[in-house]
C-alpha cells in the first residue's frame, strides 16, 4: 500500500510539473499578436532549424543543383518577407527547392528554414501560386506552430511518464494506459494542427498581398492540390497539412471580404515571370 502511495505521490508530482510548466510559459506573438504557450526563444527555433535542415533536404534527394532556379525560389520567398508584416518576426528566412520530382510538399522548420519540391513546383503555373505556397509556409514559422507542437509534446511526455509511474507494478496495465495517454495526444495535437492550418492559410494570404501578390494564387494552389487528390493517391502535403474540406471557401471568403469591390489590378499574378524561370523544367 506505501508502495502504491508513493508511485502515485511521483506520478502527480511528474505531471504537476508538466501542466505548470505548459501553462505558466506565455509569451506573445510580435507579428500576430497571439497569446502563446511556447518554451523555447526565437533563436532556440533558429537552432532547431539548422540542426534539422540537412536531415529533411536529404529525405528529398537533397537540394536541387540548379543555381537559378534555386535563386529564383529565394527571390520570390525573400521578397514576400521584406514587403509584409513578416519581417517583424526575429527569423533570418532561407528558401530551398528540393530535387524530390515525385513527392508534392512544402514544409516550413522552425525557425525559418523552408522548402518546397520540385513535384510541388512543376504543378503550378503562375508566381502567385508559387507565393501561395511560401507565404503559407511563412506562416508557419511567424505563428510560432512548430514551437507550439514541440510544448504540447513535451507536456504529453510529462502525462504519458505520470501514467506510466502510477501503473508500474503491473507492466502489460502499465503499456497499455501509456499508448492510450499517447493516443489522446496525438488527437489533440491533431486537432492543434488542423487550426494551425487555417492560421498559415490567414498569414499566407495576408503576406503575399502585401508583397504585391494576387490572392487567387493561394486558391488556385489549394485546386490544385484537390485535383491531385481527387485523381488518386492523396499528396504528400495533406499528410503533413490537414485539408479542411471548407478550406478554399473560407480563403474564398477571405478575400471576399478584404476586397468587397474586387481584386486591386495591381496585384499580380506573375505568369509570364514564372514561365521563364521554369521554362527548362517543363
Amino acid at each position: 500500500m506505501r508502495r502504491l502511495i508513493f508511485r502515485l505521490g511521483i506520478a502527480f508530482i511528474v505531471g504537476l510539473f508538466g501542466l505548470i510548466s505548459y501553462f505558466t510559459t506565455v509569451s506573445e506573438n510580435p507579428v500576430t499578436g497571439e497569446k502563446q504557450r511556447i518554451q523555447l526563444s526565437p533563436r532556440q527555433e533558429v537552432v532547431i532549424g539548422l540542426q534539422a535542415r540537412g536531415q529533411m533536404a536529404a529525405q528529398h534527394g537533397g537540394l536541387y543543383q540548379d543555381k537559378a532556379l534555386q535563386g529564383y525560389i529565394s527571390q520570390v520567398g525573400e521578397g514576400i518577407v521584406k514587403k509584409s508584416a513578416a519581417s517583424g518576426s526575429p527569423y533570418p528566412f532561407e528558401f530551398y527547392l528540393l530535387s524530390d520530382p515525385r513527392t508534392v510538399n512544402a514544409f516550413a522548420l522552425p525557425g525559418g528554414q523552408i522548402f518546397l519540391t520540385l513535384a510541388m513546383l512543376r504543378r503550378l503555373n503562375t508566381e502567385a501560386q508559387l507565393a501561395g505556397v511560401l507565404g503559407h509556409e511563412i506562416g508557419h514559422v511567424v505563428g510560432r506552430h512548430g514551437a507550439e507542437h514541440l510544448a504540447k509534446q513535451k507536456l504529453g511526455v510529462a502525462l504519458v511518464n505520470a501514467v506510466g509511474i502510477a501503473a508500474s507494478d503491473d507492466a502489460q496495465s502499465g503499456r497499455q494506459a501509456a499508448l492510450f495517454a499517447q493516443a489522446i495526444n496525438q488527437m489533440v495535437s491533431l486537432k492543434y494542427g488542423r487550426e494551425d492550418e487555417l492560421e498559415s492559410d490567414r498569414l499566407g494570404f495576408r503576406f503575399m498581398t502585401q508583397a504585391g501578390y494576387n490572392p487567387r494564387g493561394i486558391v488556385e494552389l489549394m485546386q490544385v492540390l484537390n485535383s491531385i487528390r481527387q485523381g488518386g493517391q492523396p499528396p504528400e502535403f495533406f499528410s503533413t497539412h490537414p485539408n479542411p474540406s471548407n478550406r478554399i471557401e473560407q480563403l474564398q471568403s477571405l478575400i471576399a471580404k478584404t476586397y468587397p469591390n474586387g481584386i486591386p489590378a495591381n496585384l499580380q499574378e506573375g505568369r509570364e515571370r514564372f514561365a521563364r524561370n521554369l521554362k527548362r523544367q517543363r
